[in-house]
């Protein structure tokens, strides 16, 4: 809910917004919801892989051009050490990895314009632990640092980041 939510407050400010899930259903009825409130349009991708990271902004840059924020919001939990090895590739392709492919298709438009706006959502996870999450906790955690060391590298050349961990 999350992520709706903070979709719903851009249309409602005025933003053109291009919202992504990989079940099409649900991002259906996501997107007829925010057209109630403004610009919205949506983008089925399962962000757990490189090449959905791509499309994602290649489609949002179709119809907005220049993409001035970009949210990331996608998250799954996971289990404890009994978690398989696809359960913690996942985690990190999603909760890590999807931040770093988005970046790395968005980061050279805005060096270039010297403006721009990543924003992730790490949870409370990042900073702390979630009890029983493995997985979700050492993605998290890593979430933070990538933000963090996004910020301090690309700051002084106008790259604003915002790091989200709600609880």
């Amino acid at each position: 809910g999350i992520g709706l939510a903070i979709a719903r407050r851009f249309c409602r400010e005025g933003a053109r917004v291009v919202a992504s899930d990989r079940d099409a259903a649900a991002l259906e009825v996501a997107v007829a919801e925010l057209q109630r409130h403004g610009d919205a349009t949506g983008f089925v991708a399962d962000v757990s892989t490189e090449p959905a990271n791509a499309a994602l902004v290649d489609f949002a840059r179709t119809p907005l051009g220049d993409v001035d924020l970009f949210f990331a919001n996608a998250g799954i939990m996971g289990g404890g050490l009994d978690a398989t090895e696809d359960d913690w590739r996942r985690a990190f392709d999603v909760n890590v990895h999807a931040h770093r492919w988005a970046v790395q298709h968005l980061l050279p438009g805005w060096l270039a314009r010297g403006s721009g706006y990543f924003c992730s959502t790490a949870s409370a996870a990042g900073l702390l632990s979630q009890i029983g999450s493995a997985p979700y906790t050492l993605t998290k955690h890593a979430a933070v640092a990538w933000a963090e060391w996004l910020s301090i590298t690309n700051g002084a050349a106008g790259l604003r980041v915002s790091c989200l961990c709600p609880q």
